[in-house]
């Protein structure tokens, strides 16, 4: 059997993106965001989801230094990393894909320190998309380590 990868897709920018679909729990329509003051610029808030205060994270600010015009389209997808989990905003959530390993191609900007993230890029005639994973995206955020620290006080403070 040829091995293939199940991703979610969906589009920043103008570009199709997708996360492998073991990192996915959930995609989700924005509501009820509360924004945190001092917190880096990609960070939009905290939101609930399922009964877990998950921070998240505008992967257009991420990816190409704006905010995303949030619509009726704009989706949450919540990733549990390792370490934590997190929404991340996207644009529209299209489909779950399976990508064939023939189809997915290494990028040569691989050793660029800024798109470490993008571990892949699936080819298809009309479409090219571009996958992340989600471990290195969060990991190459700048003051990532600070929203980790946060969200356990948070939770701590839940518990408690």
């Amino acid at each position: 059997m040829a091995e293939t990868n199940k991703t979610v897709v969906f589009q920043a920018g103008n570009e199709e993106y997708a996360f492998p679909i073991l990192y996915v729990i959930s995609i989700e329509k924005l509501e009820g965001m509360t924004a945190i003051p001092h917190m880096p610029d990609y960070v939009t808030g905290i939101t609930k989801v399922r009964g877990d205060l998950i921070p998240v994270i505008d992967l257009e600010k991420v990816l190409y230094g704006r905010d995303i015009q949030a619509d009726e389209k704009t989706r949450l997808i919540v990733l549990q990393t390792a370490d934590i989990s997190i929404g991340t905003l996207v644009r529209d959530a299209k489909e779950i894909l399976e990508i064939p390993a023939g189809n997915l191609k290494q990028p040569g900007l691989i050793a660029y320190q800024k798109t470490i993230f993008i571990t892949g890029i699936a080819n298809f005639d009309k479409r090219m998309i571009m996958v992340i994973d989600p471990e290195t995206l969060i990991q190459s955020l700048e003051g990532i380590k600070e929203i980790k620290e946060y969200m356990q006080k948070e939770k701590h403070e839940l518990h408690n």
